[in-house]
């Protein structure tokens, strides 16, 4: 099924989820997918200085990768389409108001966010404010 592509319907339906847990964001260079699966990223991204892993915070203390920063994950429940146009700009532009950086994921089905720990309250009201 594809994924919803109007703008006004997608914040409608945003749907917002605190995710459980605290999440950091690492580079590791030098490895693969493969030297870092038992740490189960929630995401990795192959970059220029090496691999980026989305962990859990506790898996990077575990591991003595170093962070800066600690997250909190928010994912939007909408079906949007990977093909929408301004869902990425309408979240990032809502909390920018309110100076909360908005780390965003695509994945295929939903978006996530990923904003700063202590700000995560507020960042998931004004959120929620889009299908009020």
């Amino acid at each position: 099924m594809p994924g919803e592509t109007d703008l006004e319907k997608m914040l409608s339906a945003l749907r917002p989820v605190l995710l459980d847990g605290d999440f950091v964001f690492c580079t590791v260079v030098g490895a693969s997918l493969v030297d870092v699966a038992h740490l189960n990223p929630l995401a990795t991204y192959q970059e220029q200085e090496g691999l980026s892993l989305l962990l859990q915070q506790g898996q990077a203390d575990a591991s003595t990768y170093e962070y800066h920063g600690v997250f909190k994950g928010i994912t939007l429940s909408v079906h949007s389409s990977l093909g929408a146009v301004g869902l990425t700009a309408a979240v990032a532009s809502k909390l920018a108001e309110f100076d909360i950086t908005a780390n965003m994921v695509a994945a295929h089905y939903h978006d996530h966010v990923f904003v700063p720990r202590e700000k995560a309250p507020k960042a998931l009201e004004l959120l929620q404010q889009f299908s009020d």
